[in-house]
């Protein structure tokens, strides 16, 4: 055995066909994980970086989840091979999924501390000057590192466990079960910060993030059945692991296509998402004490009909091919993403969020079980998976900053405080945020036109 191979582990579920509550406690740490996320970048993220850059928001946003992302894109990549070569009784995964969700919520606990202790710095000539003129803004930024971090140590475990435990004729339906608990879980994450703790201290918003992620995320470690390791696999060097990670596209033609049409959807989806609220307030013309309600119905909307296509699209990959259905769902959100410039009211943004909801739901659906389709081997499931998360992770790194720099590239209008107390209004134009639908929709476009080149899977 080479010193990267990995013993195979059987299933404790081969040959079986999985229950309902079994495809539940699989798919349970995705709610979690998902509620953390739909709170925290739809509603409190926007607002709390509004209090503690007003004057440079959007390219605070940026310069926060593109620094952040570099540790999305790194910790699954020395995790995903960890956790394949772990030996413990409880199994590959389940160790690093606790120990994640604990350093998280110590990320959450560090958020709340920062802001309550922030005030905005004096000069905010620029992103640069609101940063370092505010040390509360700086440990926000790093809490928010660390609850990356933990997340991410967390998640890169548990993408392993759909190729490790569940049958491969199987897969679209746990993909489904997975989709449908993450658009459950952003949903109401959102709407429980934005409407339960409406007007709430943020620390309680904090408080009800940790809550949730302990709570459900322990479903999936404690009801999950593991087969553990139980030849310790040879020592690792760093040098010939680095070289593993490497799959050659040549050899892995499909997983290379596969990896880069993802990284395109993600690319598109990760430069709209951070900033819905401003655009509502800058475009929609919501008003400003209303936009976490209003960014909550938008969300609302948009995964409500997501689950609709959702619900039956892993179950209908099964039947009529996977391929099939990204590639229509792909070419679908490419055309409507381009209905966001037209848009100027909430009842507009609604209607197309709607349409974009339908195409997103049908892909997002199908989208792990296509990955899972196209590993190279099953052995080691953790560090592949891993690399194929780097399709989502990587154009974090890019989309966030590149899109708030093409959101203020066309200029920002300051309207001055009225009262004493109050924050000045940033408000960022119309064809700043064209630029950016625009981008999105080439990646959705491109996307879409490249799966036509993957040959293995129907």
């Amino acid at each position: 055995m080479s010193e990267l191979e990995i013993p195979h582990v059987p299933s404790p579920y081969a040959g079986k066909k999985l229950r309902t509550r079994d495809h539940v406690a699989i798919s349970s740490y995705w709610f979690a994980t998902n509620f953390h996320w739909g709170a925290l970048l739809t509603i409190m993220l926007p607002h709390e970086i509004k209090d503690m850059s007003p004057l440079n928001k959007a390219e605070t946003v940026g310069l926060l989840s593109g620094v952040s992302a570099i540790v999305a894109l790194l910790v699954p990549l020395l995790v995903g091979m960890m956790s394949d070569r772990c030996t413990s009784p409880w199994g590959r995964r389940r160790p690093f999924m606790l120990t994640g969700i604990g350093i998280n919520v110590l990320g959450l606990v560090g958020m709340a501390i920062a802001y309550g202790i922030s005030k905005p710095s004096a000069d905010q000539h620029n992103v640069w000057t609101s940063l370092f003129g505010n040390p509360g803004l700086m440990l926000f930024f790093l809490a928010y590192i660390v609850v990356q971090l933990g997340n991410n140590v967390t998640s890169a475990a548990y993408m392993g466990f759909i190729p490790d435990l569940v049958p491969e004729d199987q897969h679209g339906v746990a993909s489904g079960y997975m989709a449908l608990k993450s658009q459950l879980g952003t949903l109401l994450g959102a709407f429980g910060v934005a409407l339960l703790l409406k007007g709430q201290p943020e620390a309680l918003k904090f408080a009800l993030l940790a809550v949730v992620l302990v709570g459900i995320g322990l479903i999936s470690v404690f009801g999950i059945r593991e087969t553990p390791l139980r030849t310790k696999p040879p020592k690792v060097a760093i040098g010939p692991y680095l070289k593993s990670l490497w799959i050659s596209p040549r050899e892995h033609p499909d997983f290379a296509w596969v990896w880069l049409t993802r990284a395109l959807v993600m690319l598109g989806f990760y430069a709209i998402q951070p900033f819905v609220n401003y655009y509502l307030i800058d475009v929609a013309h919501v008003k400003p004490d209303d936009v976490e309600m209003k960014a909550a119905i938008f969300l609302g909307i948009v995964l409500i009909a997501s689950s609709i296509s959702g619900i039956y699209g892993g179950s209908l990959s099964d039947r009529i091919g996977k391929k099939s259905v990204v590639y229509i769902a792909n070419g679908g959100i490419a055309v409507v993403t381009l209905g966001f410039i037209f848009c100027q009211n909430l009842e507009s943004v609604l209607g197309v969020g709607i349409l974009f909801g339908l195409f997103y739901g049908a892909y997002i659906s199908v989208d792990y079980a296509l990955g899972a389709s196209v590993l190279p081997t099953k052995k080691n499931a953790g560090k592949e998976m891993a690399v194929w998360h780097v399709a989502m992770t990587l154009p974090q790194t890019i989309a966030a900053p590149l899109a708030s720099y093409l959101i203020a590239m066309p200029g920002k209008t300051v309207i001055p405080a009225t009262k004493l107390g109050e924050d000045a209004i940033v408000r960022y134009t119309h064809t700043g945020y064209a630029y950016v639908f625009v981008m999105c929709s080439v990646c959705f476009g491109i996307a879409a036109y490249l799966l036509r080149n993957l040959k293995g899977v129907k």
